[in-house]
């Protein structure tokens, strides 16, 4: 039988092409290499090269037509071979997406307009964090009347006891480290440096405050009714909301988004929670005085930023953690240099050395931990700060009086963020198998908003970035070298050091790297990794280059600024095909 030319698949989310011209036509010879036709998809337009030879005996899809990935384009064979005929828009399995979806034992709902006119359909939003406050915003935008419950602080979390105030105490921590170690040899000179702990703390309450105070201003000006209270489910689709005088009122809507976010994790470990020198992340954050040691139990992005922030102040930090390695979201060579100047900031390294008990000691507390080799050895210190992850923050919801499906709390939710129940919905750190980031929350709260209202929106995380603020910070998007190779995708890597960008030597001294991995044909972006100054921030790039399906091509005729950080990532599109101009090809 003849051979069956399929639509390829050119990126992370491409779903179909369009044929926009076909180079050969039917009783062409074609050979090995050979262009054949051009695909359209998104603003990109590729030629589709043939890895066979024969005669173009058919062609199935006609130029403007749209074709799912591995639907049939055409037929290439032998004069008379027998061919398929398969219509070139017949269904074909969706490409893999970066992380793959949840299986959800429900079938999605069919999103349709509301059966209600658009300004009386009433949405409640449990939580007022950052998926809850977008949610609500959103939902007020289309025409909803929107209800959020909020039992503590809006912001949750993230404005409150974690992404804002870390990053208060890291750029505190920063500023003294730069000034310790790197002010003499650029020429600023500082006698007697000191770190005011309690300003430390009451700059980072000073930030907090204002971005709370700016959530609650645009919930008001986007008429979002606040009711502080913790809500619980009677039945299903019916709430109750216990309220700070005590009162409960019962309340309905036509939709409900649930997004109460998680909470730390507590390990069962023997004396942890007897010792009052043991904190978590929130206590780390709330410290009167700066500890002149602490241990940190946990490898993980809280533990090490967490870590690298005390550090920077002064604070003798031991890591102890069970797994073999750290931050095992990372490309593997981020995490090397990472290391290596945690490290230099002197943190020491305990893997593989998972913690048995603590005891009270005259510091404050000891960890007793099992080594590599089996050994005891044990770890004194004046804190201990208990990083090891963190759980949905379901438990007062009775989400079984609801008849939420979940996961031990975590609630099982689609690509439209619905759940199993009509007319609930769920969002961010509380749901089950998404990436817990604040980022991720904000953009599920937008979905879930526009299919309560009508339109149809579906969750993708294969443009999801990964931050870490560690030193020097650290960021991720798309798939890494290890997840193409399980997933057996052949590709090429390119690579940049930040030893070889001028921004990069004047701000840290050019320690990083920029790591592009991109398809092995056509070039398109896959992944994208980065460690060094303003990673976070340059990370937004990978991810518009693989939601836009881009390929190393197009970064690179992309003009970068100068002198910037920015330009190191056209560097490593330059290194991936072999081009490089300011480092070893």
């Amino acid at each position: 039988m003849a051979y069956e030319l399929k639509m390829p698949q050119l990126g992370l989310t491409m779903e179909e092409g369009t044929v926009s011209k076909w180079i050969k036509k039917e009783g062409d010879t074609v050979a090995i290499g050979d262009a054949i036709l051009e695909i359209t998809t998104d603003k990109l337009t590729n030629e589709v090269i043939s890895e066979t030879e024969g005669t173009l005996l058919k062609i199935v899809a006609q130029e403007g037509d749209d074709v799912p990935v591995k639907g049939t384009l055409a037929w290439i064979g032998k004069p008379g071979e027998a061919v398929g005929d398969a219509p070139a828009a017949a269904p074909a399995a969706a490409p893999a997406p970066a992380a793959a979806p949840v299986a959800v034992p429900f079938a999605p709902a069919p999103v349709a307009a509301p059966a209600k006119p658009v300004g009386d359909v009433s949405v409640i939003v449990v939580g007022g964090g950052p998926g809850g406050d977008v949610a609500a915003i959103r939902a007020a935008q289309l025409g909803a009347k929107v209800t959020l419950v909020e039992r503590e602080h809006l912001g949750g979390t993230c404005l409150n006891i974690g992404c804002i105030p870390t990053k208060c105490l890291l750029h505190s921590a920063e500023l003294a480290e730069s000034i310790r170690n790197e002010g003499k040899e650029i020429g600023i000179e500082v006698d007697g440096l000191k770190v005011n702990f309690k300003q430390v703390i009451n700059h980072k309450n000073d930030i907090s405050k204002k971005l709370t105070g700016g959530v609650a201003g645009l919930l008001k000006m986007n008429k979002v009714k606040v009711i502080d209270g913790e809500a619980f489910f009677t039945a299903p689709g019916k709430l109750s909301v216990k309220k700070a005088d005590g009162s409960v009122e019962a309340m309905t809507a036509d939709a409900i988004i649930l997004s109460t976010g998680s909470v730390n994790s507590t390990p069962p470990i023997p004396g942890l929670k007897e010792n009052p020198n043991c904190i978590d992340s929130t206590g780390a954050l709330n410290l009167e005085k700066l500890p002149e040691s602490m241990v940190v139990i946990g490898g993980g992005v809280i533990g090490l930023e967490l870590a690298c922030a005390y550090a920077g102040f002064g604070t003798k930090i031991t890591v102890v953690e069970a797994m073999a390695s750290m931050l095992p979201m990372l490309d593997g060579d981020l995490t090397k240099i990472g290391v290596a100047h945690m490290k230099k900031m002197g943190m020491e390294f305990n893997l593989e050395c998972p913690v048995q008990s603590v005891e009270s000691s005259p510091k404050g507390a000891k960890v007793v931990c099992k080594n590599k080799a089996g050994e005891t050895v044990s770890f004194e210190a004046e804190k201990v700060l208990v990083a090891i992850g963190r759980r949905a923050n379901t438990a007062s919801l009775n989400l079984e009086a609801g008849g939420i499906d979940n996961d031990r709390g975590r609630i099982i939710v689609n690509d439209r963020m619905q759940t199993n129940v009509a007319g609930v919905y769920a969002i961010g750190d509380c749901v089950f198998g998404r990436a817990q980031l604040a980022h991720t929350a904000s953009a599920m709260g937008e979905v879930a908003a526009e299919n309560i209202m009508g339109h149809d929106a579906l969750y993708n995380e294969s443009t999801n970035p990964t931050c870490v603020y560690i030193e020097p910070e650290a960021a991720s998007v798309g798939l890494t070298e290890e997840q193409c190779k399980a997933k057996g995708i052949e590709y090429k890597v390119g690579k940049f050091p930040m030893s070889a960008n001028g921004k990069a030597l004047i701000l840290n001294g050019g320690e990083g790297l920029v790591k592009i991995i991109a398809g092995k044909e056509y070039g398109e972006i896959l992944g994208m990794h980065i460690i060094g100054p303003r990673a976070t921030d340059l990370i937004a790039e990978g991810a518009l280059a693989i939601g836009g399906e881009m390929t190393l091509d197009e970064i690179i005729a992309t003009i970068h600024s100068h002198p910037t950080v920015t330009e190191t990532m056209r560097e490593a599109a330059l290194h991936a095909e072999k081009r490089a101009i300011h480092t070893k090809n």
